[in-house]
C-alpha cells in the first residue's frame, strides 16, 4: 500500500463511483460535546431517583450509581476539554511558548 498525502476525489466500488466532497475539516474541540454527554447522565440520574425503591429491590440500584459515576467523570472530562482548547489556542496565538530566564 502507498502512502500519499493527496487523497483520492472519487472512489470506485463495484460498479459504483463515489465521488468524494471536498470539505474542510471541522475543529472540534469536544467540549460540548462532553458537555452535552455530562447534562445526559445527570438527567438520567435524577430521572431515575423517583424510581430508587423499586431499583432497590429489582437489583438494579447500580442504574443509579452508573449515572452519578458518568456525570462525575463527565466533570473530569469537561475540564481536560476545556484546558486543552485554552492550551490550543494559546499555541496557536504563540503565547503558549516559555522563556528561560
Amino acid at each position: 500500500m502507498e502512502l500519499r498525502d493527496e487523497q483520492p476525489d472519487r472512489h470506485e466500488i463495484g460498479s459504483r463511483t463515489y465521488l468524494v466532497a471536498d470539505v474542510d475539516p471541522l475543529d472540534v474541540d469536544g467540549v460540548r460535546t462532553v458537555e452535552v454527554g455530562t447534562a445526559l447522565w445527570l438527567i438520567a440520574f435524577v430521572g431515575l431517583l423517583p424510581f430508587y425503591g423499586r431499583l432497590e429491590s429489582t437489583g438494579r440500584l447500580w442504574w443509579l450509581w452508573t449515572c452519578m459515576a458518568g456525570f462525575g467523570l463527565g466533570l473530569f472530562g469537561l475540564e481536560y476539554c476545556r484546558r486543552r482548547r485554552k492550551a490550543r489556542e494559546q499555541r496557536s496565538s504563540g503565547g503558549g511558548r516559555r522563556r528561560a530566564v
